[in-house]
């Protein structure tokens, strides 16, 4: 048993259960950690017995709360046979009905989505779909800045302008009550489909009451009454969904056939998983199999816009994962949608021309790497002002960067919430008072404390982890303030837990049991990379390699003197003042200089297989340490 070790000035529980591990890259934490193991019972020796795998891959499995053999035959076997049926989403039957009328009676559709990747991949799957089955179909990206998120009377207008019949929501809509009821008084159809969380209000017995907008069908799987099994998915896989009813009644009604359905609903696998990956939801359930057979439809995409952009990206011929879509594919998406708009990204997608498409996906590198340099400056200045201030006192950080490029926002408070472990609001000044984005921890739910402040917002929306926010300018101080004299996080919920999968020894791992963790892929948000603790391991040597010189490669040995590659992908300024400040500087300069017998830690890591020149070596790739 690991326990009470210090890591930065952190006290560290090796036990219990706890949170899931998330790999930190960037700054450096200011806040107490805890270092637990699972302590989750099952037969694992069955079970590993049973589907053939390590008794270690069945523990892991158990950790990721899946129970049972047809569970966990999906968990590691499931295919798009086991996707959930369309039809239980509430509407989606009905809002077929009325798209395949609209279509047939050639009625001008406008679709309406959002400036993010889901927002972008939900567009397109909804352009692809009605546009081979003959609709008359318009898209509208809103602007960050002039529209703001989703609808407003606005593009209603210019709707209603262009002689628009019905209009189509995609990754919005579930919020805009007001503008619906307006483009209903225009005389408009209206389709909302969203996954976002229904607005409520708080009856005298203090019961919820939804706010459903007055659209002609609400396709939404967080509404009440809605039946279907699985509330996770993004609103593209929605689409999607909603797609699939559609083009099967469009085959019965003999405008498509089954084959050109079934090959455009493949195709759109690859958007629906995008995009999933893309808007950070937990990779469980039927969300698995969308990204599993979405990263391989990505890799094998006809579609010239995202095949550019993976060339643009120098991901073509290589195995894609969920990483390549959270860190560099998608963030070229938001990019043109924070600092540009994002119908350039959906004009990507909808090219016919090669050129264009190369064209398209090299601005959209280029915006993506400008806007690393701006959130950094941005962040560093949001922590200045936190370290120099009251800020720093509150459980719930309410950060004014009135210069700060307002759709940088919500990835700054991701930053912060990093550092601090707070949930965090990055507010900017906008063309019509303050905006701003959220960002939280497990333990608090931002659309529900938001909810109970509303009076101070002109609009406002999100869900527990993730919330979009304006008000007037005077009104930032009172938001603040409600918050953190009603957030009700207690200093424990403010202490990160860093989940263990197993206490193993590096000895233990072999290439068939690193092949074997593939089985868990696809990795990301509530399915992460298992990791691993050893103690008492001794850095030996180490180098520092990288153009921009920041991995450190090292030979680590264990307590029966066994060697083995260990790598570091980390924060190295931090990795080498906590060396100095336990080992000493010289040590520390002799680990670099020809060998170090003093330095021994815990480590928690994972093994990986790297291949150079052709030939496969094991390594540990290092993802925390303590004394």
């Amino acid at each position: 048993m690991f326990t009470n070790y210090e890591r930065r000035g952190s006290v560290h529980d090796f036990s219990g259960n706890g949170r899931n591990f998330r790999n930190r890259r960037c700054l450096a934490r200011n806040f107490m950690a805890k270092w637990m193991v699972s302590a989750k019972k099952a037969d694992f020796n069955e079970i590993a017995e049973r589907f053939g795998i390590d008794p270690v891959v069945a523990r892991i499995i158990r950790n990721r709360d899946v129970v049972g053999e047809e569970a966990i035959e999906k968990f590691l076997h499931g295919t798009t046979a086991d996707l959930y049926d369309p039809m239980l989403l509430k509407d989606a039957v009905k809002a077929a009905e009325i798209l395949c009328g609209k279509t047939g009676e050639k009625k001008k559709i406008r679709v309406i989505g959002d400036y993010d990747i889901d927002g972008v991949c939900s567009s397109y799957i909804l352009a692809a779909c009605l546009e081979k089955c003959g609709a008359e179909v318009s898209v509208v990206i809103p602007h960050r800045i002039r529209d703001g998120y989703g609808l407003n009377e606005k593009l209603i207008e210019e709707a209603g302008e262009d002689g628009v019949d019905t209009i189509l929501t995609c990754d919005n809509g579930i919020a805009a009550f007001s503008q619906i009821a307006y483009a209903k008084e225009l005389g408009m159809t209206v389709i909302v489909t969203d996954h976002h969380e229904v607005p409520y209000e708080v009856q005298e017995d203090e019961s919820r009451q939804e706010i459903l907008p007055p659209a002609d069908a609400v396709v939404d799987p967080k509404q009440g009454g809605c039946p279907y099994p699985y509330k996770g998915i993004c609103g593209a896989v929605v689409v999607y969904k909603l797609m699939g009813i559609y083009l099967e009644k469009m085959v019965r009604e003999g405008t498509v056939s089954a084959e050109e359905k079934d090959m455009l609903l493949q195709e759109l696998l690859a958007f629906a998983g995008f995009a999933t990956v893309g808007d950070v939801m937990e990779l469980t359930d039927e969300n698995r199999i969308l990204v599993r057979y979405g990263l391989r439809q990505i890799e094998q995409s006809a579609n010239l816009g995202l095949r550019a952009l993976l060339t643009a990206n120098e991901l073509t011929q290589k195995r894609l994962t969920g990483y390549h879509v959270g860190f560099i594919l998608g963030p070229c998406l938001n990019a043109t949608g924070r600092l540009d708009t994002a119908a350039r990204a959906l004009a990507m997608f909808r090219t016919k021309d090669q050129a264009e498409a190369v064209t398209i996906a090299g601005e959209l590198k280029a915006l993506n790497d400008s806007r690393r340099e701006m959130t950094l400056f941005g962040t560093e200045q949001a922590m200045e002002q936190i370290e120099n201030t009251s800020l720093k006192e509150d459980k719930v950080l309410v950060v004014f960067l009135p210069d700060c490029h307002e759709s940088l926002a919500g990835i700054i408070a991701g930053r912060i919430r990093e550092r601090y472990y707070k949930p965090v609001f990055v507010l900017t000044r906008g063309e019509e008072g303050v905006k701003g984005s959220g960002r939280s921890i497990e333990a608090y739910h931002m659309y529900d404390k938001m909810s109970e402040c509303k009076e101070l917002y002109t609009k406002y929306g999100g869900h527990k982890l993730a919330a979009g926010v304006s008000m007037p300018e005077e009104n930032v101080e009172a938001f603040r303030a409600y918050l953190n004299a009603h957030s009700g996080l207690t200093d424990e919920d403010l202490v990160e837990v860093m989940h263990i999968d197993v206490p193993m020894p590096m000895s233990y791992v072999t290439p068939e049991l690193v092949r074997q963790l593939s089985l868990l892929e696809p990795f990301g948000n509530g399915n992460p990379k298992p990791v691993f603790a050893q103690k008492n391991v001794r850095v030996c040597r180490g180098r520092i390699l990288g153009k921009n010189r920041n991995v450190g490669k090292y030979r680590v040995a264990d307590e029966n003197g066994r060697e083995y590659d260990m790598m570091y992908f980390g924060d190295l300024e931090q990795w080498h003042a906590f060396l100095s400040a336990h080992f000493g500087q010289e040590e520390t300069d002799r680990l670099y200089a020809g060998g170090s017998s003093a330095i021994v830690i815990s480590v928690i890591y994972y093994p990986d297989i790297n291949v150079y020149r052709g030939v496969e070596s094991l390594q540990m790739v290092m993802q925390d340490y303590a004394v």
